[in-house]
């Protein structure tokens, strides 16, 4: 069934306007401009304009017509996975038959372009005002469709239920791509109704998406000379003549990086903390050692690097128009900075130069070929990259040097083996990389973050010392503090997160909110309590929700006001992106400790709606439900995690209390069981392991599971009574004065043990 374009109310399209609607009035109020469109920038500033129509930007999204569709739709046929897809054109529109919701055939039409090289993508309107992305792309140098479901999920059946399906929300234009392909985007979902009114101004990624908008720098431009110094920065609202490194990195941050977004992007916004929270460069979207394996999108990367280390900032190698980088294809974009005579030769790379004598590297029975000179290039050693979608190659900017020895610890890729020498072993690399440059390299954090994800508790020092290190960047420090929060808590560790609560960097003050472990409830108030005031909504979100957790009551009234305008704030923030299942679940997470349990079933439930299988909403809901007293419901959940995600140790845990809690003993016996076997550390998981097996007369399990709950925690008083009363309540008296006496002997001053071994004795 055809579906003929059609404007949905869903969407409100905004024209430009011209100079000549902008009033008469000379008075200029920065505050209150308003956006023009790019038509109004082209007499002044012809040569940036023309600069600006060959860039990516110009590019990012445009209306489907005969000058801005690249793909074949003259009656093409695409076969994936046995279906014949047809992409066609008719009466002057584009259109695609495909599988649709539901997984059933039908005919879809193309309202929008979305990017042009090295792919094109497809927009198809729905109800609801939404625009989802078409899987089938164009691939602009092959000349050829493909599917982008096989490049982004290989080996994978997304089936029509699939949050990642592409009529669903992973493949929605208004929440997954809109914010960052057109200028001045308005998002505006509304969470009850699940409908989208999103609007632009213009449709790509135009002039004032980044200069802001320009309706009192056009009454600038038309004042006297002599007038004008009144205004700085030419009357426009981002004071991009002034702005530091950071600063400038922040302005392209807002979509150049992965990130949560916070709400619309509305100038000017001097502190990019304040929009968005960057993701930090860790598993599992990045390898251990910081390079780039998910969609990355280059902040998180390049702020790791030396280079932002040192104020370098993106218009130093990237041309601010047009986009591309200023020297391309060899070596003098890197020798504005490092010198010539030092890096540009033979004794540094140690590869030929191109134009020399020599034999091309021949790979993949001769599919693939590197010409002489490859390996003297700068960026394929130091900024080797990846393909995404299928077929764009992006280059990791965190600048690294290459080092195949981490390869070999940490299996990590590196420049050698993955962007030539495929063919060979990390091994192979890192000896001659030795052989050329020492077998003495400096600690590298990816080194200490391996070893927290293996459970080595003794790296805490390492992250310590990444965390104290000057010449460690913020992003490295945040995720550093972030790790120190997921093994055991020491002193040193803990004194070190709460003085990272007042770090510069909003980052560290975040992931140090999030590894704070109080005393008591005082102590969390006391030290948190500062921070629902943070300079930064990223702080101040990450405080609210730790502070959720304590009761409002206890709270003075000073502090009080600041935490409900916090918990304001933080909804606000939730329901500008409530369209995503993380959002409604952070949202239950939120009303379950302010102890509004329908609400935060409502969110829960709401998060599965969206993406069925966002198991930790699930693990939620299911202590929810628990608390409503509806246990069957909860075991559901929690068996459905257990199958789509056995590697969780914690879901058994919460199943084998639950069945417990049913009267379930067997079941309980059987995961609780095996959660001990998953955590082998967790007293608590062993002592009630011991106490269901007591139950059900298992005593020589049962006793084993006791003894394990004491020889974890040999110190803590309430497994040693537990111990002691099995021993006496199964007529083992010699055991239970044995475990009671090694206890008196430890603690001598212990009155009430030393009372009760005197009758334990008669």
């Amino acid at each position: 069934m055809n579906h003929p374009f059609r404007f949905f109310p869903g969407f409100l399209f905004v024209a430009s306007v011209l100079l000549s609607s902008c009033g008469n009035s000379n008075h200029i109020d920065v505050a209150k401009a308003s956006f023009v469109g790019n038509k109004n920038c082209v007499s002044c500033h012809a040569k940036e304009f023309t600069s600006w129509k060959t860039s990516d930007h110009a590019h990012a999204m445009d209306t489907a017509t005969d000058k801005t569709v690249l793909g074949n739709f003259n009656n093409a046929v695409f076969m994936h996975h046995g279906f014949k897809n047809r992409l066609y054109k008719k009466d002057g529109k584009f259109y695609v038959h495909t599988l649709g919701p539901g997984g059933k055939p039908g005919d879809f039409q193309i309202a929008y372009t979305f990017g042009y090289r090295p792919l094109q993508q497809y927009l198809v309107p729905f109800d609801s005002g939404r625009l989802q992305c078409l899987q089938i792309a164009w691939d602009t140098q092959r000349k050829c469709w493909y599917d982008l479901t096989d490049s982004l999920h290989k080996g994978e059946t997304i089936a029509p239920d699939d949050w990642l399906y592409w009529t669903n929300n992973g493949q929605n234009w208004n929440g997954m791509c809109a914010e960052c392909h057109s200028t001045n985007l308005r998002k505006n979902y509304n969470p009850k109704t699940h409908v989208y009114h999103t609007t632009w101004s213009e449709i790509n990624v135009s002039c004032e998406a980044c200069h802001g908008p320009a309706s009192e720098h056009l009454k600038w431009a038309r004042l006297p000379e002599n007038e004008r110094k009144k205004y700085p920065n030419y009357a426009l609202r981002v004071h991009d003549d002034s702005l530091t490194a950071d600063q400038l990195i922040g302005q392209c941050a807002y979509c150049h990086a992965r990130r949560s977004s916070f709400g619309d992007f509305i100038y000017p916004h001097k502190d990019m903390f304040n929009i968005m929270a960057p993701q930090l460069p860790v598993e599992p979207v990045y390898f251990v050692d910081g390079q780039i394996k998910e969609e990355d999108y280059v902040y998180s990367s390049f702020t790791q690097s030396r280079m932002y280390h040192e104020k370098v900032r993106c218009t130093n190698c990237h041309d601010v128009h047009s986009l591309k980088v200023k020297y391309n294809g060899d070596n003098r974009l890197c020798e504005q900075c490092h010198q010539k005579k030092v890096y540009d030769t033979f004794s540094h790379t140690h590869h030929k130069f191109p134009g020399q004598k020599g034999k091309p590297l021949v790979l993949d029975h001769g599919k693939r070929i590197i010409p002489v000179g490859e390996g003297s290039k700068c960026i394929n050693c130091h900024m080797p990259g990846r393909y995404y979608m299928g077929v764009d190659f992006r280059r990791d900017h965190s600048m690294r040097i290459p080092r195949p020895d981490l390869s070999v610890k940490l299996g990590t890729p590196n420049a050698c083996n993955s962007q030539c020498h495929t063919d060979k072993s990390a091994q192979w690399a890192a000896s001659f990389a030795a052989r050329w440059y020492g077998k003495k390299h400096p600690h590298q954090f990816g080194e200490t973050f391996e070893k927290v994800l293996q459970g080595d508790t003794t790296a805490s020092h390492e992250l310590l010392h990444i965390i104290h290190d000057s010449m460690t960047t913020p992003i490295i420090r945040a995720s550093a503090v972030m790790y120190l929060g997921q093994i055991p808590p020491s002193v040193p560790a803990q004194q070190t997160i709460r003085k990272k609560l007042k770090d510069p960097n909003p980052m560290v003050r975040n992931e140090a909110v999030k590894a704070f472990v109080p005393t008591s409830v005082q102590d969390m108030i006391t030290t948190l309590g500062p921070l629902l005031n943070d300079s930064t909504r990223l702080v101040r979100l990450s405080a609210v929700l730790r502070l959720s957790q304590i009761p409002v009551k206890q709270m003075d009234t000073t502090l009080r006001t600041s935490f409900w305008k916090d918990v304001k704030e933080y909804v606000e923030t939730m329901d500008y992106s409530a369209d995503f299942a993380p959002s409604r679940h952070n949202l239950g997470v939120l009303y379950s400790n302010l102890g509004d349990l329908q609400k935060a079933r409502e969110n829960f439930e709401e998060a599965l709606r969206i993406d069925n299988q966002f198991y930790p909403a699930k693990v939620n809901l299911a202590i929810v439900y628990n608390k409503l007293h509806e246990n069957n419901k909860a075991e559901k959940l929690l068996k459905e995690v257990i199958k789509s995600h056995p590697e969780l140790p914690e879901t058994y845990y919460s199943l084998g209390l639950l069945e417990a809690e049913m009267g379930n003993y067997d079941a309980s016996a059987r995961y609780l069981k095996t959660a001990s076997e998953k955590m082998p550390d967790r007293p608590r998981i062993f002592l009630n392991l011991a106490k269901v097996l007591q139950y059900l007369h298992r005593m020589p399990e049962a006793e084993k599971a006791f003894l394990s709950a004491y020889q974890l925690e040999p110190e803590n008083p309430g497994y040693l009574s537990e111990l002691i009363g099995f021993y006496l309540k199964n007529g083992k008296k010699n055991q239970a004065v044995h475990y009671l006496k090694q206890w008196v002997k430890n603690h001598p001053h212990d009155q009430e043990a030393r009372k009760l071994l005197s009758k334990i004795n008669g």
